[in-house]
C-alpha cells in the first residue's frame, strides 16, 4: 500500500473533502482514483502530480499529491 495526498479543486470539494492522505494499492494509475472518489470524468480537466500536469493512465508513486481540478468555465 501507498500514501497518495490528493488535492481536490472547485466542484470536485463538493460533498467530499479539500485535501485528504488516502492509502491506494502499489502501482494505481490516476484514472483509478479518479473513479474511487467517483469523479465526473466528463469534467476533469487539469491533473496533476506533484506540481506537474500528468495523465489519467500515470502510475502514481507513494508520498505522491494528486491534484484534480475541473474544467473552467467561463468567459
Amino acid at each position: 500500500m501507498m500514501k497518495i495526498n490528493v488535492k481536490l479543486v472547485g466542484m470536485f470539494r463538493i460533498g467530499r473533502f479539500k485535501e485528504k492522505l488516502l492509502e491506494y494499492p502499489s502501482d494505481t494509475r490516476v484514472y483509478e482514483v479518479v473513479d474511487a472518489l467517483q469523479l465526473p470524468k466528463d469534467v476533469l480537466g487539469i491533473i496533476l502530480i506533484n506540481g506537474m500536469h500528468a495523465g489519467e493512465q500515470d502510475i502514481l508513486k507513494d508520498g505522491e499529491v494528486l491534484s484534480l481540478l475541473p474544467m473552467l468555465d467561463g468567459g
